[in-house]
Protein backbone atom coordinates (compact mmCIF):
# COMPACT_ATOMS: atom_id res chain seq x y z
CA UNK A 1 0.00 0.00 0.00
CA UNK A 2 1.36 3.43 -0.91
CA UNK A 3 1.76 6.33 1.54
CA UNK A 4 -1.18 7.97 -0.20
CA UNK A 5 -3.31 4.89 0.47
CA UNK A 6 -2.27 4.90 4.14
CA UNK A 7 -3.27 8.54 4.56
CA UNK A 8 -6.59 7.88 2.85
CA UNK A 9 -7.32 5.01 5.23
CA UNK A 10 -6.42 7.13 8.27
CA UNK A 11 -8.94 9.76 7.11
CA UNK A 12 -11.59 7.08 6.72
CA UNK A 13 -12.10 7.69 2.99
CA UNK A 14 -10.40 4.64 1.51
CA UNK A 15 -12.46 2.85 -1.12
CA UNK A 16 -11.59 -0.81 -0.80
CA UNK A 17 -14.19 -2.35 -3.07
CA UNK A 18 -17.08 -4.64 -2.15
CA UNK A 19 -16.70 -6.50 1.16
CA UNK A 20 -19.03 -8.61 3.25
CA UNK A 21 -20.08 -7.19 6.59
CA UNK A 22 -17.82 -9.43 8.63
CA UNK A 23 -14.78 -8.24 6.70
CA UNK A 24 -15.88 -4.60 7.01
CA UNK A 25 -16.20 -5.08 10.77
CA UNK A 26 -12.80 -6.74 11.08
CA UNK A 27 -11.25 -3.94 9.02
CA UNK A 28 -12.68 -1.32 11.39
CA UNK A 29 -11.25 -3.15 14.40
CA UNK A 30 -7.82 -3.09 12.77
CA UNK A 31 -8.07 0.61 11.89
CA UNK A 32 -9.21 1.52 15.40
CA UNK A 33 -6.26 -0.32 16.92
CA UNK A 34 -7.59 -3.62 18.21
CA UNK A 35 -4.75 -6.03 18.92
CA UNK A 36 -6.55 -8.92 20.58
CA UNK A 37 -10.04 -10.37 20.38
CA UNK A 38 -11.25 -12.71 23.12
CA UNK A 39 -13.99 -15.03 21.94
CA UNK A 40 -15.85 -18.29 22.05
CA UNK A 41 -16.67 -18.97 18.38
CA UNK A 42 -20.28 -19.20 17.26
CA UNK A 43 -22.12 -19.78 14.01
CA UNK A 44 -23.95 -16.48 14.46
CA UNK A 45 -20.81 -14.48 13.64
CA UNK A 46 -19.05 -16.62 11.04
CA UNK A 47 -18.71 -13.56 8.82
CA UNK A 48 -16.68 -11.74 11.46
CA UNK A 49 -14.45 -14.77 12.02
CA UNK A 50 -13.84 -14.88 8.27
CA UNK A 51 -12.96 -11.18 8.33
CA UNK A 52 -10.55 -11.66 11.22
CA UNK A 53 -8.81 -14.43 9.26
CA UNK A 54 -7.49 -11.71 6.94
CA UNK A 55 -6.08 -9.77 9.90
CA UNK A 56 -4.27 -12.65 11.59
CA UNK A 57 -1.00 -10.74 11.35
CA UNK A 58 -2.43 -7.72 13.24
CA UNK A 59 -5.21 -9.01 15.50
CA UNK A 60 -4.68 -12.08 17.67
CA UNK A 61 -7.87 -14.04 18.24
CA UNK A 62 -7.82 -15.75 21.66
CA UNK A 63 -10.12 -18.75 21.76
CA UNK A 64 -11.59 -19.18 25.25
CA UNK A 65 -13.50 -22.03 26.86
CA UNK A 66 -16.39 -20.04 28.33
CA UNK A 67 -17.85 -16.64 27.51
CA UNK A 68 -17.44 -15.37 31.08
CA UNK A 69 -13.75 -16.15 30.69
CA UNK A 70 -13.63 -14.25 27.40
CA UNK A 71 -15.40 -11.17 28.81
CA UNK A 72 -13.24 -11.08 31.93
CA UNK A 73 -10.09 -11.40 29.82
CA UNK A 74 -11.33 -8.45 27.80
CA UNK A 75 -11.89 -6.50 31.02
CA UNK A 76 -8.38 -7.27 32.26
CA UNK A 77 -6.94 -6.28 28.87
CA UNK A 78 -8.81 -2.97 29.06
CA UNK A 79 -7.42 -2.30 32.53
CA UNK A 80 -3.87 -3.14 31.45
CA UNK A 81 -3.79 -1.15 28.22
CA UNK A 82 -6.38 1.60 28.53
CA UNK A 83 -7.79 0.44 25.18
CA UNK A 84 -11.17 -1.27 24.77
CA UNK A 85 -11.01 -4.98 25.42
CA UNK A 86 -12.77 -6.74 22.55
CA UNK A 87 -15.03 -9.69 23.38
CA UNK A 88 -16.97 -11.60 20.72
CA UNK A 89 -19.65 -14.13 21.66
CA UNK A 90 -22.58 -15.86 20.07
CA UNK A 91 -26.23 -15.05 20.70
CA UNK A 92 -28.41 -16.26 23.56
CA UNK A 93 -26.37 -18.46 25.92
CA UNK A 94 -23.12 -16.88 24.75
CA UNK A 95 -24.37 -13.39 25.56
CA UNK A 96 -25.81 -14.34 28.94
CA UNK A 97 -22.55 -16.06 29.91
CA UNK A 98 -20.57 -12.98 28.87
CA UNK A 99 -22.72 -10.66 30.97
CA UNK A 100 -20.54 -11.37 34.00
CA UNK A 101 -17.58 -9.54 32.49
CA UNK A 102 -19.79 -6.76 31.13
CA UNK A 103 -21.08 -6.03 34.64
CA UNK A 104 -17.53 -6.04 35.98
CA UNK A 105 -16.40 -3.62 33.26
CA UNK A 106 -19.31 -1.30 34.02
CA UNK A 107 -18.69 -1.12 37.76
CA UNK A 108 -14.91 -0.95 37.23
CA UNK A 109 -15.17 1.71 34.49
CA UNK A 110 -13.18 -0.46 32.08
CA UNK A 111 -13.32 0.25 28.32
CA UNK A 112 -14.77 -2.77 26.52
CA UNK A 113 -16.61 -3.56 23.31
CA UNK A 114 -18.74 -6.71 23.26
CA UNK A 115 -19.83 -7.96 19.83
CA UNK A 116 -22.73 -10.43 19.91
CA UNK A 117 -23.99 -12.54 17.03
CA UNK A 118 -27.70 -12.09 16.44
CA UNK A 119 -30.44 -13.83 14.46
CA UNK A 120 -31.01 -12.59 10.92
CA UNK A 121 -33.12 -9.46 10.62
CA UNK A 122 -35.89 -11.38 8.82
CA UNK A 123 -36.34 -13.67 11.85
CA UNK A 124 -36.55 -11.04 14.57
CA UNK A 125 -39.47 -10.75 17.00
CA UNK A 126 -40.45 -14.39 16.47
CA UNK A 127 -38.42 -15.85 19.35
CA UNK A 128 -36.11 -17.40 16.80
CA UNK A 129 -33.38 -19.78 17.90
CA UNK A 130 -31.48 -18.10 20.77
CA UNK A 131 -33.04 -14.71 19.97
CA UNK A 132 -32.79 -11.98 22.59
CA UNK A 133 -33.17 -8.21 22.61
CA UNK A 134 -29.73 -7.12 23.82
CA UNK A 135 -30.76 -3.51 24.16
CA UNK A 136 -33.11 -4.58 26.93
CA UNK A 137 -30.78 -7.20 28.40
CA UNK A 138 -27.69 -4.98 28.72
CA UNK A 139 -29.48 -1.65 29.09
CA UNK A 140 -28.38 -1.10 32.70
CA UNK A 141 -24.93 -2.64 32.56
CA UNK A 142 -23.41 -0.93 29.52
CA UNK A 143 -22.74 2.65 28.44
CA UNK A 144 -24.39 2.05 25.08
CA UNK A 145 -26.20 -0.92 23.52
CA UNK A 146 -27.13 -1.02 19.85
CA UNK A 147 -27.81 -3.34 16.96
CA UNK A 148 -26.32 -2.84 13.48
CA UNK A 149 -29.14 -3.43 11.02
CA UNK A 150 -27.46 -1.97 7.94
CA UNK A 151 -24.13 -3.24 6.59
CA UNK A 152 -23.32 0.25 5.28
CA UNK A 153 -23.29 1.66 8.83
CA UNK A 154 -20.80 -0.81 10.34
CA UNK A 155 -17.89 1.72 10.25
CA UNK A 156 -20.08 4.37 11.89
CA UNK A 157 -21.23 2.06 14.69
CA UNK A 158 -17.73 0.71 15.41
CA UNK A 159 -16.22 4.17 15.52
CA UNK A 160 -18.92 5.36 17.89
CA UNK A 161 -18.53 2.28 20.08
CA UNK A 162 -14.78 2.90 20.40
CA UNK A 163 -15.31 6.55 21.32
CA UNK A 164 -18.10 5.82 23.82
CA UNK A 165 -16.09 3.07 25.53
CA UNK A 166 -13.18 5.47 26.12
CA UNK A 167 -14.86 8.85 26.66
CA UNK A 168 -15.70 10.40 30.03
CA UNK A 169 -16.13 7.57 32.49
CA UNK A 170 -14.98 4.58 30.40
CA UNK A 171 -17.09 1.45 30.24
CA UNK A 172 -18.52 -1.37 28.13
CA UNK A 173 -20.40 -1.01 24.86
CA UNK A 174 -22.50 -3.84 23.39
CA UNK A 175 -23.23 -4.23 19.68
CA UNK A 176 -25.54 -6.93 18.30
CA UNK A 177 -24.66 -8.25 14.82
CA UNK A 178 -27.46 -9.88 12.80
CA UNK A 179 -26.17 -12.77 10.70
CA UNK A 180 -27.36 -11.32 7.39
CA UNK A 181 -25.67 -7.97 8.10
CA UNK A 182 -22.36 -9.82 8.49
CA UNK A 183 -22.90 -11.68 5.21
CA UNK A 184 -24.30 -8.79 3.16
CA UNK A 185 -21.86 -7.24 0.69
CA UNK A 186 -21.37 -3.49 0.44
CA UNK A 187 -18.90 -0.89 -0.74
CA UNK A 188 -18.34 1.57 2.11
CA UNK A 189 -15.67 3.95 3.33
CA UNK A 190 -13.73 2.92 6.42
CA UNK A 191 -13.72 4.73 9.73
CA UNK A 192 -10.64 6.60 10.90
CA UNK A 193 -8.56 5.95 14.04
CA UNK A 194 -10.36 7.23 17.13
CA UNK A 195 -9.70 10.72 18.47
CA UNK A 196 -10.87 10.70 22.08
CA UNK A 197 -11.68 14.02 23.72
CA UNK A 198 -10.32 14.37 27.25
CA UNK A 199 -11.73 16.57 29.98
CA UNK A 200 -9.40 19.00 31.76
CA UNK A 201 -9.72 21.54 34.60
CA UNK A 202 -10.27 25.19 33.78
CA UNK A 203 -8.21 28.03 35.24
CA UNK A 204 -10.93 29.13 37.65
CA UNK A 205 -11.32 25.66 39.10
CA UNK A 206 -7.58 25.34 39.68
CA UNK A 207 -7.46 28.77 41.35
CA UNK A 208 -10.23 27.70 43.70
CA UNK A 209 -8.47 24.38 44.30
CA UNK A 210 -5.20 26.18 45.07
CA UNK A 211 -6.98 28.28 47.70
CA UNK A 212 -8.52 25.21 49.33
CA UNK A 213 -5.17 23.45 49.32
CA UNK A 214 -3.39 26.41 50.93
CA UNK A 215 -5.96 26.57 53.72
CA UNK A 216 -5.81 22.87 54.58
CA UNK A 217 -3.94 21.62 57.62
CA UNK A 218 -4.73 17.93 57.32
CA UNK A 219 -5.29 17.09 53.65
CA UNK A 220 -5.46 13.62 52.14
CA UNK A 221 -5.06 12.69 48.46
CA UNK A 222 -7.06 9.61 47.37
CA UNK A 223 -6.40 7.91 44.02
CA UNK A 224 -8.61 5.44 42.19
CA UNK A 225 -11.09 4.95 39.40
CA UNK A 226 -10.60 4.99 35.63
CA UNK A 227 -8.43 6.61 32.99
CA UNK A 228 -5.09 6.14 34.73
CA UNK A 229 -1.71 5.37 33.18
CA UNK A 230 1.87 4.80 34.25
CA UNK A 231 2.49 8.47 33.46
CA UNK A 232 -0.35 9.57 35.73
CA UNK A 233 0.91 7.31 38.53
CA UNK A 234 4.37 8.89 38.26
CA UNK A 235 2.86 12.38 38.34
CA UNK A 236 0.83 11.47 41.42
CA UNK A 237 4.07 10.64 43.21
CA UNK A 238 5.57 13.97 42.13
CA UNK A 239 2.47 15.83 43.33
CA UNK A 240 2.59 14.04 46.69
CA UNK A 241 6.22 15.04 47.17
CA UNK A 242 5.77 18.60 45.92
CA UNK A 243 2.84 19.34 48.25
CA UNK A 244 3.79 16.94 51.05
CA UNK A 245 0.49 15.08 50.80
CA UNK A 246 -0.34 11.72 52.35
CA UNK A 247 -1.79 9.43 49.69
CA UNK A 248 -4.35 6.63 50.00
CA UNK A 249 -5.78 4.43 47.26
CA UNK A 250 -9.35 3.23 46.84
CA UNK A 251 -10.58 -0.36 46.82
CA UNK A 252 -8.54 -2.55 44.44
CA UNK A 253 -6.56 0.39 43.09
CA UNK A 254 -3.54 -0.16 45.33
CA UNK A 255 -1.10 -0.16 42.43
CA UNK A 256 -1.82 3.46 41.44
CA UNK A 257 0.84 4.63 43.90
CA UNK A 258 4.07 3.03 45.06
CA UNK A 259 3.14 1.38 48.37
CA UNK A 260 6.76 1.73 49.45
CA UNK A 261 6.69 5.53 49.10
CA UNK A 262 6.99 7.35 52.45
CA UNK A 263 3.80 9.32 51.68
CA UNK A 264 1.68 6.20 51.15
CA UNK A 265 -1.02 5.87 53.82
CA UNK A 266 -2.76 2.63 52.77
CA UNK A 267 -5.78 1.37 50.87
CA UNK A 268 -9.36 2.32 51.70
CA UNK A 269 -11.46 -0.76 51.10
CA UNK A 270 -12.79 -3.80 52.92
CA UNK A 271 -11.25 -4.03 56.41
CA UNK A 272 -8.93 -1.02 55.95
CA UNK A 273 -6.26 0.14 58.35
CA UNK A 274 -8.26 1.28 61.43
CA UNK A 275 -6.17 4.39 62.04
CA UNK A 276 -6.52 5.50 58.41
CA UNK A 277 -10.26 5.06 58.66
CA UNK A 278 -10.35 7.04 61.91
CA UNK A 279 -8.35 9.93 60.48
CA UNK A 280 -10.63 10.17 57.45
CA UNK A 281 -13.68 10.06 59.66
CA UNK A 282 -12.44 12.51 62.30
CA UNK A 283 -9.38 14.53 61.25
CA UNK A 284 -8.98 15.07 57.50
CA UNK A 285 -10.00 18.64 56.64
CA UNK A 286 -9.51 18.44 52.85
CA UNK A 287 -10.22 15.27 50.91
CA UNK A 288 -8.83 15.43 47.37
CA UNK A 289 -10.18 12.54 45.33
CA UNK A 290 -8.89 11.79 41.84
CA UNK A 291 -10.96 9.20 40.00
CA UNK A 292 -12.66 7.21 42.74
CA UNK A 293 -16.48 7.24 42.84
CA UNK A 294 -16.39 6.51 46.59
CA UNK A 295 -18.57 3.44 46.18
CA UNK A 296 -19.91 1.06 48.80
CA UNK A 297 -16.68 -0.93 49.34
CA UNK A 298 -14.44 2.14 49.62
CA UNK A 299 -16.80 3.87 52.05
CA UNK A 300 -17.65 0.79 54.15
CA UNK A 301 -21.28 0.97 53.17
CA UNK A 302 -21.37 4.77 52.74
CA UNK A 303 -20.47 5.35 56.40
CA UNK A 304 -16.93 6.73 56.06
CA UNK A 305 -18.01 10.06 54.59
CA UNK A 306 -21.22 11.89 55.48
CA UNK A 307 -23.77 12.03 52.67
CA UNK A 308 -24.72 14.19 50.94
CA UNK A 309 -22.50 16.78 52.62
CA UNK A 310 -19.07 15.39 53.64
CA UNK A 311 -17.71 16.24 57.07
CA UNK A 312 -14.58 17.74 55.51
CA UNK A 313 -13.92 19.96 52.53
CA UNK A 314 -14.23 17.70 49.54
CA UNK A 315 -12.67 18.13 46.08
CA UNK A 316 -13.83 15.54 43.57
CA UNK A 317 -11.98 15.05 40.28
CA UNK A 318 -13.45 12.57 37.79
CA UNK A 319 -13.36 12.24 33.98
CA UNK A 320 -17.14 11.68 33.89
CA UNK A 321 -19.06 14.85 34.88
CA UNK A 322 -22.14 12.75 35.70
CA UNK A 323 -20.25 11.20 38.63
CA UNK A 324 -19.61 14.55 40.33
CA UNK A 325 -22.21 15.09 43.04
CA UNK A 326 -23.75 11.68 42.37
CA UNK A 327 -23.58 10.66 46.05
CA UNK A 328 -21.46 13.29 47.78
CA UNK A 329 -21.81 17.04 47.20
CA UNK A 330 -18.27 18.39 46.68
CA UNK A 331 -16.99 21.81 47.66
CA UNK A 332 -15.33 21.75 44.26
CA UNK A 333 -16.17 19.52 41.28
CA UNK A 334 -13.60 19.16 38.51
CA UNK A 335 -14.36 17.19 35.36
CA UNK A 336 -10.91 16.05 34.31
CA UNK A 337 -8.82 13.05 33.48
CA UNK A 338 -6.26 12.21 36.18
CA UNK A 339 -3.39 13.13 33.86
CA UNK A 340 -4.75 16.59 33.01
CA UNK A 341 -5.57 17.41 36.64
CA UNK A 342 -2.19 16.29 37.95
CA UNK A 343 -0.43 18.36 35.28
CA UNK A 344 -2.49 21.38 36.29
CA UNK A 345 -1.75 20.72 39.95
CA UNK A 346 1.98 20.69 39.26
CA UNK A 347 1.56 24.13 37.71
CA UNK A 348 0.07 25.64 40.86
CA UNK A 349 1.98 28.36 42.66
CA UNK A 350 1.27 27.03 46.13
CA UNK A 351 3.20 25.85 49.13
CA UNK A 352 2.96 22.44 50.79
CA UNK A 353 0.03 22.87 53.20
CA UNK A 354 0.48 19.92 55.53
CA UNK A 355 2.97 19.58 58.33
CA UNK A 356 5.58 16.85 58.13
CA UNK A 357 4.12 15.34 61.28
CA UNK A 358 0.69 14.95 59.63
CA UNK A 359 1.99 13.34 56.45
CA UNK A 360 4.62 11.17 58.09
CA UNK A 361 2.16 10.06 60.76
CA UNK A 362 0.36 7.67 58.40
CA UNK A 363 3.37 5.55 57.50
CA UNK A 364 4.16 3.77 60.80
CA UNK A 365 0.59 2.48 61.01
CA UNK A 366 0.72 1.19 57.43
CA UNK A 367 4.08 -0.52 57.98
CA UNK A 368 2.75 -2.22 61.10
CA UNK A 369 -0.37 -3.30 59.18
CA UNK A 370 1.85 -5.16 56.69
CA UNK A 371 3.21 -7.48 59.37
CA UNK A 372 1.56 -10.93 59.21
CA UNK A 373 -0.79 -11.75 62.07
CA UNK A 374 -1.03 -15.00 64.02
CA UNK A 375 -3.86 -17.21 62.79
CA UNK A 376 -5.12 -20.76 63.46
CA UNK A 377 -3.63 -23.62 61.50
CA UNK A 378 -0.26 -24.68 60.14
CA UNK A 379 -0.37 -22.46 57.07
CA UNK A 380 -0.43 -18.69 57.53
CA UNK A 381 -1.56 -16.86 54.40
CA UNK A 382 -0.10 -13.62 55.71
CA UNK A 383 3.35 -15.21 55.75
CA UNK A 384 2.77 -16.67 52.28
CA UNK A 385 1.89 -13.28 50.79
CA UNK A 386 4.78 -11.64 52.64
CA UNK A 387 7.18 -14.17 51.10
CA UNK A 388 5.80 -13.47 47.63
CA UNK A 389 6.32 -9.75 48.14
CA UNK A 390 9.88 -10.23 49.33
CA UNK A 391 10.81 -12.75 46.62
CA UNK A 392 9.11 -11.96 43.32
CA UNK A 393 9.96 -9.04 40.99
CA UNK A 394 8.33 -5.70 41.70
CA UNK A 395 6.48 -5.78 38.37
CA UNK A 396 4.78 -9.12 39.09
CA UNK A 397 1.07 -8.95 38.23
CA UNK A 398 -1.31 -10.33 40.86
CA UNK A 399 -4.87 -11.24 39.94
CA UNK A 400 -7.75 -12.23 42.20
CA UNK A 401 -11.50 -12.56 42.18
CA UNK A 402 -13.73 -12.25 45.23
CA UNK A 403 -13.69 -13.93 48.62
CA UNK A 404 -12.12 -13.66 52.05
CA UNK A 405 -8.88 -15.09 50.65
CA UNK A 406 -8.34 -11.82 48.74
CA UNK A 407 -8.08 -9.87 52.00
CA UNK A 408 -4.72 -11.53 52.69
CA UNK A 409 -3.33 -10.43 49.34
CA UNK A 410 -4.68 -6.89 49.63
CA UNK A 411 -3.40 -6.42 53.15
CA UNK A 412 0.02 -8.07 53.11
CA UNK A 413 1.29 -7.31 49.62
CA UNK A 414 2.82 -3.90 48.90
CA UNK A 415 2.41 -2.95 45.24
CA UNK A 416 5.42 -1.06 43.92
CA UNK A 417 4.56 -0.67 40.22
CA UNK A 418 1.53 0.56 38.29
CA UNK A 419 -0.80 -2.14 36.96
CA UNK A 420 0.37 -4.99 39.12
CA UNK A 421 -3.12 -5.48 40.58
CA UNK A 422 -6.00 -6.88 38.55
CA UNK A 423 -9.11 -7.38 40.64
CA UNK A 424 -12.80 -6.58 40.19
CA UNK A 425 -14.24 -3.77 42.28
CA UNK A 426 -17.57 -5.39 41.43
CA UNK A 427 -16.67 -8.32 43.70
CA UNK A 428 -17.13 -10.92 40.98
CA UNK A 429 -15.94 -14.46 41.63
CA UNK A 430 -14.06 -16.27 38.87
CA UNK A 431 -12.07 -13.24 37.73
CA UNK A 432 -8.57 -14.34 38.72
CA UNK A 433 -7.87 -17.04 36.12
CA UNK A 434 -9.07 -15.13 33.02
CA UNK A 435 -7.35 -11.95 34.21
CA UNK A 436 -4.08 -13.82 34.68
CA UNK A 437 -4.30 -15.15 31.12
CA UNK A 438 -4.90 -11.66 29.71
CA UNK A 439 -2.00 -10.31 31.76
CA UNK A 440 0.43 -12.97 30.58
CA UNK A 441 -0.65 -12.47 26.96
CA UNK A 442 -0.06 -8.75 27.26
CA UNK A 443 3.15 -8.97 29.32
CA UNK A 444 4.81 -12.32 28.60
CA UNK A 445 8.06 -11.07 30.14
CA UNK A 446 6.47 -10.44 33.55
CA UNK A 447 5.56 -12.97 36.20
CA UNK A 448 1.82 -13.39 36.72
CA UNK A 449 0.36 -14.81 39.93
CA UNK A 450 -3.29 -15.86 40.03
CA UNK A 451 -4.64 -15.98 43.59
CA UNK A 452 -8.04 -17.67 43.92
CA UNK A 453 -10.11 -19.32 46.59
CA UNK A 454 -11.32 -22.86 46.07
CA UNK A 455 -14.81 -21.62 45.20
CA UNK A 456 -13.58 -18.74 43.04
CA UNK A 457 -11.07 -20.87 41.11
CA UNK A 458 -13.55 -23.48 39.91
CA UNK A 459 -15.86 -20.88 38.39
CA UNK A 460 -13.43 -20.31 35.51
CA UNK A 461 -10.81 -23.04 35.96
CA UNK A 462 -11.60 -24.44 32.52
CA UNK A 463 -9.58 -21.51 31.15
CA UNK A 464 -6.44 -23.40 32.16
CA UNK A 465 -6.98 -24.98 28.75
CA UNK A 466 -6.66 -21.51 27.20
CA UNK A 467 -3.46 -20.85 29.14
CA UNK A 468 -2.04 -24.15 27.93
CA UNK A 469 -3.12 -23.54 24.33
CA UNK A 470 -1.22 -20.25 24.21
CA UNK A 471 1.76 -21.54 26.25
CA UNK A 472 1.28 -19.12 29.16
CA UNK A 473 3.29 -20.07 32.27
CA UNK A 474 1.19 -18.67 35.11
CA UNK A 475 1.51 -19.37 38.84
CA UNK A 476 -1.86 -20.36 40.31
CA UNK A 477 -2.32 -20.20 44.08
CA UNK A 478 -5.54 -21.94 45.11
CA UNK A 479 -6.47 -21.10 48.70
CA UNK A 480 -8.50 -24.08 49.83
CA UNK A 481 -10.51 -23.90 53.05
CA UNK A 482 -13.35 -26.13 51.85
CA UNK A 483 -16.07 -23.50 51.93
CA UNK A 484 -17.43 -20.28 50.53
CA UNK A 485 -15.61 -18.42 53.28
CA UNK A 486 -17.07 -14.94 52.92
CA UNK A 487 -20.65 -16.18 53.00
CA UNK A 488 -19.87 -18.49 55.92
CA UNK A 489 -18.44 -15.50 57.79
CA UNK A 490 -21.63 -13.51 57.28
CA UNK A 491 -23.74 -16.56 58.18
CA UNK A 492 -21.95 -16.91 61.51
CA UNK A 493 -22.16 -13.20 62.25
CA UNK A 494 -25.85 -12.93 61.40
CA UNK A 495 -27.22 -16.45 61.98
CA UNK A 496 -24.64 -18.16 64.23
CA UNK A 497 -24.48 -21.93 63.98
CA UNK A 498 -27.13 -22.14 61.25
CA UNK A 499 -24.75 -23.22 58.51
CA UNK A 500 -26.23 -24.10 55.15
CA UNK A 501 -25.04 -24.08 51.51
CA UNK A 502 -21.47 -22.91 52.19
CA UNK A 503 -19.54 -26.20 52.53
CA UNK A 504 -17.64 -27.37 49.44
CA UNK A 505 -16.45 -30.73 48.19
CA UNK A 506 -13.38 -30.02 46.09
CA UNK A 507 -11.39 -31.97 43.53
CA UNK A 508 -7.72 -32.76 43.75
CA UNK A 509 -6.60 -29.38 42.41
CA UNK A 510 -3.09 -30.58 41.57
CA UNK A 511 -4.46 -33.51 39.58
CA UNK A 512 -6.90 -31.13 37.88
CA UNK A 513 -4.08 -28.84 36.76
CA UNK A 514 -2.05 -31.87 35.73
CA UNK A 515 -4.81 -32.88 33.33
CA UNK A 516 -3.99 -29.68 31.42
CA UNK A 517 -0.26 -30.40 31.52
CA UNK A 518 0.36 -27.93 34.34
CA UNK A 519 2.40 -29.35 37.25
CA UNK A 520 1.78 -28.48 40.88
CA UNK A 521 1.82 -29.51 44.51
CA UNK A 522 -0.05 -29.19 47.79
CA UNK A 523 1.33 -27.06 50.62
CA UNK A 524 -0.06 -27.48 54.12
CA UNK A 525 2.60 -25.69 56.21
CA UNK A 526 3.95 -22.15 55.98
CA UNK A 527 7.58 -23.32 56.04
CA UNK A 528 7.05 -25.46 52.94
CA UNK A 529 5.87 -22.63 50.72
CA UNK A 530 9.30 -21.17 49.87
CA UNK A 531 10.46 -24.41 48.29
CA UNK A 532 7.22 -24.79 46.38
CA UNK A 533 7.59 -21.27 45.02
CA UNK A 534 11.11 -22.05 43.82
CA UNK A 535 9.82 -25.10 41.96
CA UNK A 536 6.99 -23.05 40.49
CA UNK A 537 9.37 -20.40 39.17
CA UNK A 538 11.49 -23.08 37.53
CA UNK A 539 8.53 -24.55 35.61
CA UNK A 540 8.14 -23.54 31.97
CA UNK A 541 4.55 -24.83 31.90
CA UNK A 542 3.09 -22.80 34.73
CA UNK A 543 2.45 -24.23 38.18
CA UNK A 544 -0.40 -24.70 40.62
CA UNK A 545 0.10 -24.62 44.37
CA UNK A 546 -2.87 -25.69 46.46
CA UNK A 547 -2.66 -23.93 49.80
CA UNK A 548 -4.68 -25.88 52.35
CA UNK A 549 -5.69 -23.50 55.12
CA UNK A 550 -7.58 -24.08 58.34
CA UNK A 551 -11.25 -23.02 58.01
CA UNK A 552 -10.80 -21.31 61.38
CA UNK A 553 -8.41 -18.81 59.71
CA UNK A 554 -11.29 -16.73 58.42
CA UNK A 555 -9.52 -13.35 58.17
CA UNK A 556 -6.17 -11.97 59.39
CA UNK A 557 -7.88 -10.76 62.55
CA UNK A 558 -10.89 -13.01 63.20
CA UNK A 559 -11.31 -16.77 63.46
CA UNK A 560 -14.43 -18.63 62.43
CA UNK A 561 -15.23 -19.34 66.07
CA UNK A 562 -14.84 -15.66 66.91
CA UNK A 563 -17.24 -14.74 64.10
CA UNK A 564 -19.79 -17.17 65.53
CA UNK A 565 -19.29 -15.76 69.03
CA UNK A 566 -19.80 -12.26 67.62
CA UNK A 567 -23.07 -13.40 66.08
CA UNK A 568 -24.20 -15.11 69.26
CA UNK A 569 -23.48 -12.00 71.29
CA UNK A 570 -25.42 -9.82 68.84
CA UNK A 571 -28.33 -12.26 68.85
CA UNK A 572 -28.38 -12.41 72.63
CA UNK A 573 -28.27 -8.63 72.83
Amino acid sequence: MSNHDHSQQARGTAETGPRHGGRILADQLAILGAEKVFCVPGESFLGLLDGLYDHADRIKVITCRHESGASNMADAYGKLTGKPGICVVTRGPGATNASNGVHTAFQDSTPMIVLIGQVATGMMDREAFQEMDYRRMFGEMAKWVAQIDDVHRIPEYLSRAWHVALSGRPGPVVLALPEDVLSDVAEVADARPANIGRSAPDTGAMERFGALLSEAKKPLLVLGGPDWSAEAAEMAATVAERFNLPVATSFRCQDYFDNGHPNYAGVIGIAPLPELRRKIREEVDLLITIGSRWGEMTTQGYTLIDSPVPQMRFVHVHPGPEELGHVYAPDLSIASSPTAFLKAMLGLDAEAPASNAWTAGFRPDYDAFLEPTEVPGALNMGQVIHHLSETLPADTVYTNGAGNYSVWLHRFHAHRTYRTQLAPTSGSMGYAVPAAIAAKLEHPERMVVCVAGDGCFLMTAQELATAKQYCLPILYLVVNNGMYGTIRMHQERNHPGRVISTALTNPDFVAYAGAFGIPGEVVTRTEDFAGALDRARASADGYLIELQVDPEALTPTQSLSAARAQGEAATAG
